[in-house]
């Protein structure tokens, strides 16, 4: 028996369904990723296996005994207190138990002598031996020490990033056959993106999730399902065939809609011929044509698909923006240190970091809204900026979506074209009912596409985008893409998107801690190839000692340079090409460990594959440290 079967569910609130018919199962072990275009339904369907939500008809069924947990898309902005507490809280009643058996201890031994703490926490333990609660609290304990948290900590002052690792272990603490997670990667950095990954790729029991992070997608699933206009397709396949086999079926179903749309019209006109036509006229005919009719009035179109358009404006100068030795500090916290970089017409930069190391900081330097403590900034010429906040600030939460686009106008001009701001809207997927809703009632990715909408009624020649693809759909992922690929002018992006960045920078900007940012050519994967290169020469690079500087009435002595033996000779010469083989071997790796499929194989073949990866990594780094202390021995 499956672990959990949908057999024709269908749920809706009023208008048409969003789940219509839906059935699928889940087996254990499964890692199932649910794709779909915003609003379609997604995390409606989620809540609705979580029991938060009730199918109107169909059934739900669940194995006996099984235990279903979830990560939700956002976090609860009511929870406070320390970790400990938060994790224990998946547990219940007896977690609300170990946390104030946890507190009982703390408050004892502050004042171990006082007796009314004393019989506070011997009734504690009277209540946690009646629940089994040690046990539990051994659970609690080691889900703790499994995603390294501090139980201690208070909560609330913790990154974005920790707080979604603290929710994750309150889910787990119930050892869930089967975990739902909502949009898991949303407002994470890559550092704890990557982290997520390679958590869940360990995880035996069932996993359904949603996720518009491609790359995500590409690493965990095992299967997708497709939910699209209320009906779920599966794909038992990788996330790149599903993709490719999807847009087949959605040209074969344009083709099948031509020629029905062609057949109900020729028998429309059939039906309303003269006298002569009538006395022939096939009552099955007729019947099969009021069967077409009413297939046509049940169809449902596809939502859609954006078109965004960028209103180019006149080029910028050769010199976009030129920063020189330029360090800031903010809150106590260095955002860079001598930092120097020149952008020039047409770059494509994509900026990477942790959450919080300063990535909008160092962008609003280099548009010079900020100047920096030391160091000069010098903007180009004839610059027209649009600028994409993360934190959406340039839409009034009251106002309307035609009154954040059009200011009060009922058209926008688009390339020295007018058009209807209706008409506009609809392009970013706004009905005419939805453009008149305010903004407070949209969901993240509708905001995100009213901000692009917004952005784009104006020319630009720097487009800065500070994370940009959050929320928005797979389809509007890649359109965006290539409106960034066709643009003319200078792109600065910000975005824990690898897929997204790969495909769109062709230079990186990377915050590697303590204010120090590097510049690499090329996207994020390369990025990470050179990094391992630049860290290997940093270690290599020992600081000169003002002790070994010779007086200055004395002449030093030339520095005698060590010659290599020729059993070194000889090594220096192969280890070019072995260098070549341990790349070829760790490029050839790390591609099948990134292939979906290689998650179904046994857990020991799962393990050794990555412990090679991780021996590789090392032997690597250990080459070409040995090849540069070489070449600096040969002069």
């Amino acid at each position: 028996m499956a672990l959990l079967t949908l057999r024709n569910v269908t749920l809706s609130f009023g208008g048409a369904p969003l789940l219509n018919g839906v059935s699928f199962s889940i087996e254990r072990g499964e890692r199932v990723c649910l794709v779909g275009s915003n609003g379609s339904g997604k995390s409606t369907l989620l809540r609705l296996i979580n029991g938060e939500h009730y199918a109107e008809d169909g059934e739900l069924i669940i194995e006996s005994g099984a235990v279903i947990a979830s990560l939700p898309q956002d976090v609860p902005g009511d929870l406070d207190g320390p970790v400990f507490d938060i994790v224990a809280s998946g547990l219940g009643a007896a977690g609300q138990l170990l946390a104030d058996y946890d507190h009982a201890v703390q408050r004892l031994t502050e004042n171990h002598d006082d007796p009314k703490r004393i019989d506070e926490l011997a009734r504690i333990q009277h209540q946690l031996e009646a629940c089994n609660g040690w046990q539990l609290q051994q659970r609690v304990d080691t889900v703790l020490s499994k995603l390294k948290l501090d139980g201690h900590q208070p909560f609330s002052g913790l990154s974005g990033g920790m707080k979604r690792r603290i929710l994750l272990a309150r889910a787990l603490v119930n050892e869930p056959d089967l975990l739902l997670l909502d949009e898991p990667t949303n407002h994470l950095d890559i550092e704890n993106i990557l982290w997520l990954e390679e958590f869940l790729s360990t995880f035996t029991q069932a996993l359904l999730f949603i996720s518009h992070d491609r790359s995500f997608i590409r690493r965990l699933a095992t299967r997708v399902l497709d939910l699209d206009r209320g009906r779920v397709t599966d794909w038992r396949e990788t996330f790149d065939q599903y993709l490719e086999h999807k847009q087949q079926a959605l040209d074969n179903e344009a083709v099948q809609r031509r020629e029905f749309d062609k057949r109900l019209a020729q028998e429309e006109v059939w039906i309303r011929q003269g006298v002569k036509a009538r006395r022939t006229r096939n009552e099955g005919r007729v019947r099969a044509l009021e069967q077409m009719r009413e297939q046509y009035r049940e169809r449902q179109e596809r939502s859609g698909k954006a078109t965004i358009v960028l209103d180019d404006a006149q080029r910028s100068g050769k010199l976009v923006v030129e920063a020189t030795n330029i360090s800031h500090a903010f809150g106590g916290k260095v955002i860079c240190r001598g930092f120097s970089t020149t952008i020039l017409r047409g770059d494509r930069i994509g900026l990477i970091g942790p959450n919080g190391v300063g990535k909008s900081t160092l962008i609003n330097i280099l548009l010079g809204y900020l100047t920096p403590d030391s160091g000069t900034v010098k903007l180009g010429t004839n610059l027209e900026i649009a600028y994409f906040d993360q934190l959406r600030a340039q839409l009034d939460e009251n106002a309307t979506v035609i009154d954040n686009v059009g200011g009060g106008s009922t058209s926008v001009t688009i390339n020295g074209q007018p058009k209807h701001i209706i008409g506009y809207l609809q392009d970013f997927l706004f009905t005419p009912a939805r453009a008149r809703t305010p903004v407070r009632a949209l969901s993240g990715g509708e905001r995100n596409r009213l901000l692009l909408a917004k952005l784009f009624t104006k020319p630009a020649n720097l487009l800065v985008m500070d994370e940009p693809t959050n929320d928005l759909d797979i389809e509007t992922l890649e359109l965006l893409e290539e409106l960034l690929l066709d643009f003319s002018g200078t792109l600065l992006l910000v975005s824990h998107d690898r897929a997204f960045l790969n495909n769109v920078v062709t230079s990186t900007l990377a915050f590697e801690g303590d204010g120090v940012i590097r510049e690499y050519v090329g996207n994020h994967d390369d990025w990470l190839r050179q990094r391992a290169v630049a860290s290997v020469s940093v270690a290599n690079s020992a600081p000169v000692s003002t002790a070994a500087v010779p007086a200055a009435n004395k002449t030093p002595a030339p520095a005698k340079r060590a010659k290599l033996s020729f059993k070194e000779q000889q090594e220096l010469t192969t280890l070019p090409k072995q260098l070549e083989e341990l790349e070829s071997q760790l490029q050839t790796l790390t591609t099948r460990i990134n292939d979906p499929a290689f998650y179904k194989q046994p857990q020991s073949e799962i393990s050794q594959a990555q412990h090679q990866l991780s021996e590789l990594q090392h032997t690597l780094a250990r080459s070409y440290q040995r090849w540069e202390a070489l070449e600096q021995k040969a002069g």
